[in-house]
């Protein structure tokens, strides 16, 4: 495979944990999306369903400034930061080691941005329209109790503050990625053999 690393950004309910799954068995691969969750807990010492529940939160006064070439320059000590961008610190300090080490699929957090510098990814952005990820949601997860449209629009802005809090990025700009799919036009299956046919190119 010419490009070592492939990061799937999504939106919520386009499917694209299933999709990084499907791309990952296929190659014979591993695929990290909960797992970092496992990986951040073992490192920073927070209980995993912390990193779970405030993983995608910002802090209000700092950002991707702070972070630049994460050599926390000018400013506060890793210790004297908020519990939000200690988290990022170790999530961004272990997904630039698992690229180092290993050929992987990586889904979410941020992990385009942080890998951006490399020359060996393929960066992909899953999106569908809102019925198709609507339907998806509740056949998956259920309902509970809440609007399904409140559930995404929920879930999207939360990842779209953080993404940009860490970035200085447009969450979801096509310049950002190699290739943005609509998941609900084409279908995962299809979704996942482009994803693997740019992999290989």
């Amino acid at each position: 495979m010419s490009k070592r690393i492939i990061t799937i950004s999504r939106q919520f309910g386009s499917g694209g944990h299933s999709i990084g799954k499907m791309v990952a068995g296929r190659l014979g691969i591993p695929c990290y999306d909960n797992e970092l969750v496992t990986r951040m807990a073992e490192e920073s010492g927070f209980d995993a369903s912390f990193i779970r529940e405030n993983g995608e939160k910002v802090s209000t006064y700092t950002g991707a400034d702070l972070f630049y070439g994460m050599g926390i320059s000018a400013g506060p000590t890793f210790s004297t930061l908020s519990l939000y961008d200690r988290l990022y610190i170790t999530q961004h300090n272990i997904i630039r080691d698992i690229a180092e080490k290993e050929e992987c699929v990586i889904v979410g957090r941020c992990s385009d941005y942080i890998l951006s510098e490399r020359d060996d990814c393929v960066h992909v952005f899953i999106y569908a329209d809102n019925d198709y990820r609507a339907e998806r949601i509740l056949r998956l997860y259920g309902d509970n109790g809440v609007k399904i449209e409140k559930r995404m629009k929920d879930k999207d802005s939360q990842r779209i503050s953080y993404y940009e809090h860490y970035t200085n990025r447009d969450w979801g700009n096509p310049l950002n990625y190699h290739l943005c799919l609509n998941s609900g036009f084409i279908g995962d299956e299809l979704c996942a053999e482009m994803i693997i046919k740019a992999a290989q190119k």
